[in-house]
């Protein structure tokens, strides 16, 4: 069956067949007939002179050859090809092949033959249009700043590469630009820099002056404060006769003129607790003895802590250290006086428990603990003294704990300001 010439406008179709062309003719009542369209009839002429002569003899050939699958007239060129007769007698045999054939399978032919050079002809334009768009090579061009560029693409343009740098630039040329980056052109001067260097100075001199009043304000303050210069009515005890037992708990330590509230009422060693405890005075260790019974009594006080953080008690065993065996210090409990003489002077790990026990080859003793040095946690000082007065043979013996667990350490100091400060921000 005839198919329409996709190179030409199509006409409108009705019944009537042109069997020479295979074009189809306006209808009888069309009033545009072929004698009154003389450019329709022009073309039908040239369309029948072109069906008469077949098409090229090479492109058919080539055409026969490269189809897949192959139509008749192709396959009939495709024998041609392979029976060895020489390109005359091909085209001989090819023209009375062609002469033969009816009109439709002439244009059949035409058709094929205009579609393999339309796939041949954009194939060649596509071919030229790649290797119009590809970059043509360049010679090499220096920067402003001496560094050449060379923009030489390879040949293989599915892979890209960086382009390559060279610098050519002098050693004179390379400080002459790193001085003018430093300086901003040029428009910095001396009194820039020294700002820059002051400012540097200044910003270095606050963070250190921050940091170190945040961890060591306890080594500086603390030495120049009293132990209880927040407690009210503290007399200076200069003899052990003129100690009385008041209706509050205290440990007296004339030496270094201490007088502070002792807390008995503690039954747990949680650390938090006892640290919350020590804002009020000296603690009872509540694993321990009590004062007047046979054993260790053990009682913890702040040497120093962060001036910032609550009680006033914070300093009470600041000046422990001064403490040497022979001194004298007191505990009242019940209206009764416990005098002791210091022993021993030791300074332990936070781990060291042990010196809350029982001393060896003594039958009561009273044992003052606290950080060292002042404002840390490091170690603990342990200052250790033996019953005096009364009498210890007159002791009772120790009562049950009210304690629940043993301790894993030794309680220390409070947070400082910067523990404080992290704690509350995450």
């Amino acid at each position: 069956m005839a198919t329409a010439n996709p190179f030409l406008p199509q006409q409108p179709q009705d019944n009537t067949d042109n069997s020479q062309s295979g074009y189809v003719l306006p209808p009888s009542n069309d009033p545009i007939t072929p004698q009154a369209n003389p450019a329709a009839e022009l073309v039908r002429q040239k369309l029948e002179e072109i069906y008469q002569k077949e098409p090229d003899t090479r492109q058919e050939l080539r055409e026969a050859e490269a189809a897949r699958p192959r139509s008749k007239h192709q396959a009939f060129m495709h024998q041609l090809n392979s029976s060895g007769k020489s390109l005359a007698d091909i085209q001989v045999a090819w023209h009375e092949y062609y002469a033969k054939l009816p009109d439709d399978e002439k244009h059949q032919v035409w058709h094929e033959f205009y579609a393999s050079a339309n796939q041949s002809a954009a194939g060649q334009y596509l071919a030229q249009r790649e290797q119009a768009s590809a970059p043509q090579a360049q010679p090499p061009q220096p920067t402003a700043s001496g560094v050449v560029v060379s923009h030489h693409e390879p040949a293989n343009h599915a892979h890209h590469t960086k382009p390559k740098i060279k610098d050519i630039r002098t050693v004179a040329d390379v400080k002459k630009q790193l001085i003018h980056t430093v300086t901003a052109g040029g428009q910095l001067k001396a009194k820039h820099h020294l700002q820059s260097l002051a400012f540097g100075l200044g910003t270095g001199f606050i963070v250190l002056f921050i940091f170190l009043f945040t961890f060591f304000n306890e080594v500086f303050i603390t030495p120049f404060i009293q132990p209880n210069s927040k407690a009210s009515a503290t007399p200076v005890i200069v003899d052990s006769s003129t100690v009385q037992a008041g209706s509050t708990p205290e440990v007296i330590i004339p030496k270094i003129n201490v007088e502070i509230p002792t807390d008995y009422s503690q039954t747990t060693t949680d650390e938090n607790q006892i640290e919350n405890a020590l804002e009020n005075g000296v603690v009872h260790y509540p694993t321990t003895v009590m004062p007047g019974q046979v054993g260790n009594a053990a009682f913890f006080g702040h040497s120093s802590n962060n001036i910032f953080n609550p009680g006033k008690y914070k300093f009470a065993f600041v000046l422990l250290h001064e403490l040497v065996p022979g001194d004298t210090f007191y505990l009242t409990n019940n209206g009764t006086v416990y005098a002791y003489k210091v022993i021993s002077r030791t300074v332990v790990d936070p781990s060291d428990v042990s010196v809350l026990n029982s001393v060896p080859g003594q039958t009561a003793t009273a044992t003052l603990i606290t950080c060292d040095p002042p404002g840390t946690s490091l170690k603990r000082l342990i200052v250790v003294g033996q019953q005096v007065s009364p009498d210890p043979s007159s002791n009772t013996a120790a009562a049950q704990s009210t304690a629940t667990t043993g301790p894993q350490n030794l309680p220390g100091n409070g947070p400082s300001l910067l523990s404080r400060l992290w704690h509350d921000i995450f």
